[in-house]
């Protein structure tokens, strides 16, 4: 499952790229999988791969899932393997990050490192704390929140953002505001019952035969290892309404 990153202008590539994947690992489904629950996927004994994110990761999955990687994305701003949440307001709305964070703030979900987690912990340092919530359960739907004046501000996926920017409208309607510190990206995980080492040599070989259009449309350049200790001395903030 590539559900992380699996807009429909993106569907082919990730398919290509689980192909390849798989080829190089000579077993594992024939397909992505698109319809399950991803808590169901994620916590299958028969998982082969699939990508999760920092928060459910070491909030419920550590010791339950293995680490196979970490996929470099070459965000700006952060090292390789991290990524980092864009605070975004409608480019019509010139108030700063504190005016907006006093309105109304469209999360994802609650589970959500880039939605949820990052940018809380963020406004925290800086003494500020959203009152007025909304819940949207996605990415590019908290965009068109604010797009669409039901939110005043968002936080989004770095790479989320540069996808929705680079394949939707949102662009025009929409301004970064403020950016969180870098953490390590969506890793790659697999069940306890596989070998991760040889699942990374798979993704290794296959990011290298990735065509240079399918690389620039997931913007993958490479794997990187990332311990585990890493992804749990993220912050973890209260939940909404806590």
């Amino acid at each position: 499952m590539l559900g992380m990153y699996d807009m429909p202008a993106l569907q082919a590539a990730n398919d290509r790229f689980w192909s390849l994947i798989r080829t190089h690992l000579g077993f594992g489904p024939a397909q992505l999988d698109r319809h399950r629950d991803v808590w169901e996927i994620w916590q299958d004994p028969d998982l082969v791969f699939a990508q999760t994110c920092g928060m459910p990761y070491r909030t419920r999955l550590h010791g339950h899932v293995r680490l196979v990687g970490t996929p470099d994305y070459r965000l700006p701003g952060c090292p390789a393997g991290h990524y980092c949440s864009v605070f975004v307001a409608r480019c019509d709305d010139p108030r700063e990050l504190a005016d907006l964070a006093m309105g109304r703030f469209a999360y994802n979900e609650a589970l959500s490192q880039s939605g949820w987690a990052a940018p809380i912990t963020h406004l925290d340092n800086l003494g500020l704390k959203p009152t007025d919530l909304i819940q949207t359960g996605g990415h590019a739907l908290s965009a068109q929140a604010v797009a669409d004046h039901d939110a005043d501000i968002a936080a989004l996926d770095a790479l989320t953002w540069a996808i929705l920017k680079e394949h939707t409208g949102l662009g025009r309607y929409l301004r970064d505001v403020a950016r969180t510190s870098p953490t390590p990206a969506l890793p790659y995980i697999t069940s306890q019952t596989q070998d991760p080492d040889q699942i990374a040599d798979a993704v290794h070989a296959a990011i290298a035969a990735l065509s240079e259009e399918d690389k620039r449309l997931l913007h993958i350049r490479g794997l990187i290892n990332i311990p585990a200790e890493e992804y749990l001395a993220v912050p973890t903030p209260p939940p909404p309404g806590a």
